[in-house]
């Protein structure tokens, strides 16, 4: 049987805690899991803890952590994910599976084809679900740090403050990712639904961005970080 495994947004250490309400009332009452039952716990310092429910109730849980080591080790390739902000389950997907392949830091990116306008209080609510959408990933995949998620950002605003060994900008007219030699860290910039316009295309090249192409079709928004960070993580990660 699989160890149950869960995020806590708080330092762990070994001893006893009092999980947070949300984490006892799922461990509790949706997984109906009893005193007794072994379980692991992170809290995204890359360390991880084994230990026992030793009190379940209808509103608080407590464990006693017993063991600690070192989580699982992040990839030696710091990726950097541009993402194009795109609507609903797709940003979603995108997300999740840029956390699962072991970026490091994820940027919705707003661009001219945006169909996305996220006013102040929406962006508080999809930040949080951003980050509740990694979490998830995390405890799946067994990643032991949760990644970064920076709020929306205007594309030329992201050009100019990013920084990497290598930055690459998705496009179907250009040489293939495997052209170029293995770099430290990587930013990786995907447009949304639309794509990035030839302009947006140009303004990245010209803040050091190279065009790279992953294959002759093109993808969506939300296949790209998939196909695109996996290759990047086969050539020059963990993979």
């Amino acid at each position: 049987m699989r160890l149950s495994r869960f995020f806590i947004d708080a330092p762990l250490s070994l001893g006893q805690h009092e999980l947070p309400e949300a984490q006892a009332h799922y461990i509790g009452r949706v997984l109906r899991h009893a005193a007794g039952d072994a379980v692991q716990l992170f809290d995204g310092s890359g360390q991880e803890f084994l230990g026992e429910l030793i009190e379940v109730g209808k509103k608080s849980v407590r464990v006693e952590l017993r063991e600690q080591f070192a989580g699982q080790a992040e990839s030696p390739l710091h990726i950097h994910l541009g993402q194009g902000l795109s609507r609903g389950e797709r940003m979603d997907w995108a997300i999740q599976k840029a956390t699962e392949l072991g970026a490091q830091v994820i940027s919705p990116i707003i661009s001219a084809r945006c169909e996305v306008r996220l006013k102040d209080e929406r962006t508080d609510k999809r930040m949080a679900h951003w980050r509740q959408v990694a979490i998830s990933a995390c405890e799946q995949c067994g990643r032991s740090v949760i990644p970064v998620i920076h709020p929306p950002i205007v594309l030329g605003d992201w050009l100019q403050q990013t920084s990497a060994d290598l930055k690459l900008v998705l496009h179907p007219v250009a040489e293939p990712l495997t052209s170029h030699a293995k770099p430290a860290s990587l930013a990786f910039l995907i447009g949304p639904e639309g794509g990035l316009t030839d302009a947006e295309v140009e303004q990245a090249k010209g803040a050091g961005f190279h065009a790279a192409r992953l294959g002759p079709r093109v993808l969506r928004t939300e296949t790209a970080p998939v196909a695109g960070l996996a290759v990047a993580q086969h050539l020059w990660g963990d993979f």
